[in-house]
């Protein structure tokens, strides 16, 4: 009886060592995962892109501000994350933005006419993130970063700065952008567009460029805005054309696959 009774305690003790390193175990994957959300959601959108080797363009990325100032990460520190996965050209389906991106996206999810630089890779696994590192320190965070204006050479903004120049390099033939005709500069040399993208377009492959004006119900403005007088100065030798076009009319072709994409504006 007396063996019998060792032997149920020694069972239900080897269960319970069991038991907590089973614990240890799940609790430690969990809070490795809470500790590094970024990395998570990168490779999760990553994993969409069949043909890259995600760990690897992460570990790539990583190296352009783990263990920096995070107000000294220049744009040129992600050279090496586009070399890794570079853009490449789609002649006469790049479309970029300014003060637009929601009717942007939702129309480019709806319809497979356009590729803005959030539907490639490198766009697409850090939009709407935030993200910077600190001297000393090989984590990655997610708060206490720098704000889009707190500093120039700050992670997020330099990375976007870089992408959408390189982006812009890679576009070639007619050319889209749909901009804000719901303020009063819809081109502002402020913005990405002006100040990096239309900078950036090669004027031997870009041949046009198609402004799409979103009007809506608060239109202030046309195309016969001056700032879009300084886009036109701004493009050379390109060719540029302008129309205004309603939201709700764009909403509706991209809701319907029957129409061809050249008929929405």
């Amino acid at each position: 009886m007396d063996r019998k009774r060792r032997r149920l305690c020694l069972l239900a003790s080897l269960l319970v060592v069991l038991l907590i390193i089973i614990l240890g175990v799940v609790l430690g994957l969990t809070l490795n995962r809470d500790r590094d959300p970024l990395k998570r959601t990168f490779l999760d959108r990553c994993g969409k892109f069949k043909e890259y080797d995600c760990q690897n363009v992460w570990r790539i990325f990583e190296q352009a501000y783990v263990n920096k100032d995070p107000c000294n990460v220049p744009p040129e520190a992600y050279h090496p994350l586009i070399a890794a996965a570079p853009f490449i050209p789609a002649c006469n389906r790049m479309m970029f933005w300014s003060k637009t991106k929601d009717v942007v996206h939702d129309f480019t999810n709806k319809r497979d006419c356009f590729i803005t630089v959030e539907d490639t890779l490198l766009g697409s696994v850090l939009d709407g993130l935030t993200w910077c590192g600190e001297e000393g320190s090989t984590e990655t965070f997610t708060t206490d970063c720098p704000g889009w204006s707190d500093c120039v050479n700050n992670p997020v903004r330099s990375f976007w700065n870089s992408v959408s120049a390189a982006f812009a390099k890679a576009a070639c033939g007619q050319v889209t952008t749909m901009l804000n005709g719901s303020i009063d500069t819809p081109y502002s040399p402020s913005s990405i567009f002006a100040s990096i993208e239309v900078k950036n377009f090669n004027r031997t492959t870009v041949q046009r460029l198609n402004v799409v004006l979103v009007i809506q119900k608060n239109a202030v403005t046309n195309c016969t805005n001056a700032s879009l007088e300084n886009l036109k100065k701004d493009l050379g030798e390109i060719r540029y054309e302008c129309e205004e076009v309603p939201e709700s009319q764009i909403q509706e072709c991209a809701s319907d696959p029957e129409k061809p994409c050249g008929s929405c504006w």
